[in-house]
Order: structure tokens, then sequence, then C-alpha cells
């Protein structure tokens, strides 16, 4: 990289660790959020800002945080069918090592879950009696909640009135997840403004803030997706199209394998480490990126809503290019 580029960037990182992450606390607060007053604290506060907060109790009053479990998804959708993301080792759109059949060398890929149809009973048979190198996660985001399950409507509101208030704005899709403690989301960063609801167990989420995107390693990897998971193995089948294998940059950081980030930048990231409980909201802004764990049978709902595309993309997509520079 150009010296006086990586001097600037040095400099960058210098000043927001100073001005704005002296603490990597997340903040959690305890508020009213039927206050005529919330909506516009909480775009002053945190969405102007770009700053992630845990709404402590943000969603216990949703019906969802005392009617959803098995045994009601059972009685309300057992017949009914549904996507489910599968995969050997909890990796859904992440990376996985690939065994070349031309080279008969490993290398890392990334890899697409199999999707796979299947009643809401069977599904929920693999949580409660979950397979070893099958690993079950509802987790299909085409505001799969809107689209898939209309019976679960008088749970749960369709939008967060003061979000919806604050961003001026509809959300664009709300999704339901809950799967296997062992599912993991893979780093990566979204552009919408992100409003978290758990419903029941817990997320443990590891965020790090757009500004630390040069110690963000992004390598270009073969996508694949994985085949016929089950307990006697699976196939890893290549995504082609016309031009060929097809090719998607993500990040080579694992913050859950420390061997994968010795001697890279990634060890100067300010990394915020937050639960979200039980009945708790977590704002996530939009661009800050996310790792994502769970308790097992967590249920979960989220509410995207599309970011502003203003001064401050312009300035992400600047540092991307300052980074990318060699």
């Amino acid at each position: 990289m150009n010296i006086e580029i990586t001097k600037s960037l040095n400099h960058f990182y210098k000043e927001c660790k100073e001005l704005l992450f002296t603490s990597c606390k997340a903040i959690e607060i305890e508020v009213d959020t039927a206050d005529p007053d919330w909506p516009l604290n909480f775009y002053r506060e945190y969405v102007s800002k770009n700053v992630p907060v845990v709404i402590k109790g943000g969603c216990k009053h949703f019906e969802a945080t005392q009617k959803w479990d098995s045994t009601y998804f059972r009685s309300m959708l057992g017949e009914k069918d549904v996507t489910v993301a599968i995969t050997p080792n909890g990796y859904a759109d992440g990376l996985a090592s690939w065994r070349n059949p031309e080279t008969e060398l490993d290398e890392e890929i990334f890899v697409l879950p199999e999707e796979r149809i299947m009643k809401m009973d069977e599904f929920l048979n693999n949580i409660q009696n979950p397979k070893e190198n099958v690993i079950c996660y509802i987790q299909r985001q085409n505001s799969n909640l809107t689209e898939d399950f209309q019976e679960l409507f008088n749970d749960i509101p369709l939008n967060i009135g003061w979000a919806s208030k604050a961003f001026n704005k509809k959300p664009d899709a709300v999704n339901f997840w809950m799967g296997d403690e062992r599912a993991v989301t893979s780093m990566h960063k979204d552009f919408y403004e992100n409003i978290y609801c758990v419903i029941d167990g817990h997320k443990d989420f590891i965020l790090i803030p757009p500004t630390d995107l040069p110690c963000i390693n992004y390598k270009t990897y073969k996508m694949g997706q994985y085949e016929d998971v089950y307990q006697s193995g699976f196939n890893v089948k290549l995504c082609r199209d016309s031009n060929g294998i097809q090719h998607v940059p993500w990040i080579a950081n694992d913050p859950l394998n420390e061997k994968c980030n010795l001697n890279s930048d990634f060890q100067k990231a300010n990394v915020h480490r937050v639960r979200v409980s039980k009945g708790d909201c977590l704002y996530l802004p939009s661009m800050w990126f996310h790792h994502v764990q769970q308790s097992h049978g967590c249920i979960a709902v989220n509410y995207w809503y599309d970011m502003d595309f203003d001064v401050k993309f312009c300035y992400y997509k600047l540092l991307e290019s300052l980074s990318n520079v060699k």
C-alpha cells in the first residue's frame, strides 16, 4: 500500500479510537418506547451517530415472547412447508475447506447452505434432537416472516412503530430466525438499519464499526453450495454462470479463530461484544460488521429499514477505495 495512504489511514484509525471508541462496551438502555419523544431521541442519539444500542425489554410486550416455542409452532405450523438452511458445520453463507478434484488440494471457498423444504414438525425434530453434521437454521432473508409465516401475524408487529417514525419509512423486510446453537452467521455487513428482536433465548453479537474497514481483510473466493447434507456426508457444487465459476468477495477474518487473525490488522479492530436476551432489541446500524451466535433453539425477528445513502455512505466508499490501494 502507498506509504502516504497508510499514514493517513493510521491517523484516521487513531482519531476514531480517541473520539469514538474510547470504550468498546456496547450501550444498553432501558426506555419507554411508547414515549412520544423516543423516536426523535433515538434518531439523535444513535441513528445520526451510527451507534449500536441494546434496548432492554424493547420487545417484551410482543405477544410472541409469551407464546412462541416448539409446542406452539407444532400446533400452529406443524404441517406447514418451511425452507431450512442446512450445513455440516453451521456456517451458512461462510467460508469452508473444499477439496479441488482437479488439483486434489484443499482450498478455502465461500459456500451457501443447502436449502431444503420440510415440514415445520421435521425442522423442530431436528432442533430438539440435533444430528451430527446436520445443522438446521430457518434464516431465509426474503422477508420470510411476511412471505411464509402469515399464521404468526397476530403475535408480532409487522413494523416497529417508533423505528418507522424515526426512519420515516416502513421496513423493507421482516425476517424470522430459528435454529441450532451450532449455526453461526459469519462476519459481514448490511446496507440496512436493523432492529433485531430476540423472542426466545439469546443472541451473541460481535460488532465492528465501519470506520475499521482497513482492519478487515477481504479476499475473493470461489462460490459453492452444499448439497445432500446428511450424517453420512455431503457434497459441494461450485456455482457457475455464463462466465464460468462464480466468485465472491468475503471477509477472511474469523473472530472465533485467533490463528487466522495473527499478523493481521484485524487485531486492532474496535470489537464490541454484546448479548441480546429474550425481550431485548438491538439497533444494529447500517454498515457495521457483525458476527452472530445463538443459544439452542433461539427465536428472533429482525426488521430491515433501507439506509439513507447519504454522506456517510460516500465516506465509507472513499475509505473502501483507499483501503484497496496496493
